[in-house]
């Protein structure tokens, strides 16, 4: 690690600070000012380097000092993350009201985890025993989970001796014969993705308990999806449906620039909220990372750095992790004012031309891995989008398109009819149906594609229906084409359409199979009445 370095400010634009201190480099953590304000190296010049604050700059003067720290800015990992609220930087909110009170001011923790809580440690390993990086070398109880402690990915030896019992995290819970030792936690950059030994192609799928999902447009196992649309379309309410009922062991939820009255309400929901399969509370298997609309807009690009490195490092224990970030949109907005301050070529509709680029490689730390231990685990992603006037076009949009297998485009006229979840069953697709379509056959019954099909096939029709029946009326369309009308308002209003404070906010697949097969019944049965012919007689379109 390189030594500490001292400079001063010599010019400050917003969050842009310049400063004349020589020898950092890009990405470099630095402090900035009197107050030590959080901070990182953004562009190398000539004789004067560019920093961007993470921090409110208000009260930054010329000459006042700058630190470089000679290392990254990072995430810490390990047991005591669950439950918490983060901001973008990682700092636990719970410390900073007790410190700031309400309104956030500079001030500096010394760790984003409790290092003085006790622990009851498990080891796995003994003394003289060969480890590499990842192997796990013991466990802690965590609220339902059992928290294994995996060696650093930069750590392999021999055990000379390792902890049993009572322990905290700042303790040493393992030596290697080399004097390296190893504590129950762990700093990574935000900006690099954790190792792993390969990728493994998606299999099973993420169930969400949303039916128009999971029937229709199923997400894999260490796929992304993204949610694109316009203002009031429900991205907030669906994507926080998806985080209290999804089938996974973690949820991190990342408040990417939402408004501070729509992050308390999650707060306050999930705390009330029990897990029905754990009976434990929800936010024991929930993280939390807020950066709400009147945080430093900076800290916003550092935020879902912070989420997916925490989600990368729950995966590497061998967990299934759900990622939700809402929105993506605004994260990408910090991009575009801080690409601007820097002076930067803009891009189509100002966001910077490498706006695609951060956003595949942000995209490609989702999958599904075998760990450097050999375990399985998986990192899905569930992204919402707020295009500009609900136009599809914009560059975050396209740029999603391009790097994720689900498209859930909510529809504001949906929307506006009180539909939830406002999924547009006509332009939304998902690239893992095929994939997943022998996990369905083999796990929930054999016809769930052919009714999958079937509910396609009248949705379909339904469209087409509209156009002749906007011309002719109801009273003008044949009785079999009014039976269609029938049945796809039955399957708009029982089936696609969902109540996300019922029960039914949460629907497994076989209810949700039971449910199809029942409306499809009802209409083949009906058909043969009304025209003497099965609806299979007509050719099924997919």
């Amino acid at each position: 690690m390189k030594t500490e370095t001292r400079g001063k400010i010599i010019s400050i634009s917003g969050a842009t600070v310049r400063t004349d201190l020589a020898g950092l480099t890009l990405f470099e953590r630095v402090s900035v000012g009197e107050h030590k304000l959080t901070g990182e190296v953004v562009r190398l010049e000539k004789h004067e380097t560019v920093l961007q604050v993470y921090e409110d700059p208000s009260g930054l003067g010329l000459d006042e000092p700058v630190q470089g720290h000679g290392d990254s800015l990072t995430t810490s990992l390990g047991p005591g993350l669950l439950s918490l609220m983060f901001d973008g930087l990682q700092r636990p909110l719970d410390a900073l009201v007790d410190k700031t009170g309400p309104f956030i001011h500079p001030v500096h923790l010394p760790s984003s985890l409790d290092l003085n809580k006790e622990w009851v440690f498990t080891p796995l390993v003994n003394s003289g025993d060969a480890v590499a990086a990842g192997v796990k070398i013991g466990y802690i109880d965590e609220g339902p989970f059992q928290h294994p402690i995996i060696l650093p990915p930069d750590k392999n030896g021999r055990v000379q001796d390792i902890a049993r019992g009572i322990i905290t995290l700042e303790q040493p819970f393992c030596r290697l014969e080399d004097g390296s030792t190893i504590f129950g936690y762990q700093s990574w950059p935000m900006r690099v993705p954790r190792p792993y030994r390969k990728k493994i192609s998606p299999r099973g799928p993420v169930i969400t308990g949303q039916r128009i999902i999971d029937f229709l447009f199923p997400l894999a196992r260490g796929g992304t999806a993204i949610i694109p649309g316009g203002f009031g379309t429900g991205k907030t309410i669906l994507e926080q449906t998806i985080a209290k009922h999804a089938d996974v062991d973690i949820v991190i939820y990342a408040g990417c620039g939402e408004r501070g009255n729509e992050m308390s309400e999650l707060i306050e929901e999930f705390l009330q909220l029990v897990d029905p399969r754990t009976n434990h509370p929800l936010m024991d298997r929930t993280v939390l990372v807020v950066n709400t609309s009147n945080m430093p807009v900076a800290a916003r690009e550092a935020s879902i750095y912070t989420a997916v490195t925490l989600g990368e490092y729950y995966r590497d224990l061998g967990f299934h992790v759900l990622l939700l970030a809402d929105s993506i949109s605004r994260w990408a907005e910090a991009l575009r004012e801080i690409s601007s301050s820097l002076e930067e070529m803009p891009g189509e509709e100002g966001y910077p031309t490498y706006l695609a680029s951060r956003l595949s490689s942000f995209v490609e730390r989702a999958g599904v891995v075998e760990t450097l231990s050999g375990d399985t685990g998986s990192l899905s992603m569930i992204l919402s989008v707020s295009p500009p006037g609900g136009d599809f076009t914009e560059p975050v949009t396209q740029a999603l398109l391009r790097t994720s297998g689900a498209f859930l485009m909510l529809d504001t006229t949906l929307a506006n009819s009180r539909h939830f979840p406002a999924i547009n069953w006509m332009q939304s697709y998902s690239l893992y149906q095929s994939i997943l379509a022998p996990y369905f056959r083999t796990n929930i019954s054999a016809d769930w594609e052919i009714l999958r099909s079937r509910c396609r096939e009248i949705m379909h029709k339904e469209e087409t229906l509209k156009e002749i029946m906007e011309i002719v009326g109801i009273e003008g369309l044949q009785e079999q084409d009014r039976l269609v009308m029938q049945v796809a308002e039955k399957i708009r209003s029982s089936f696609l359409a969902q109540n996300a404070y019922t029960e039914d906010a949460f629907c497994d697949p076989q209810k949700t199979l039971d449910i199809m097969r029942s409306l499809t019944e009802e209409y083949t049965q009906e058909q043969e009445k009304r025209t003497g012919r099965k609806p299979e007689d007509e050719t099924v379109g997919t």
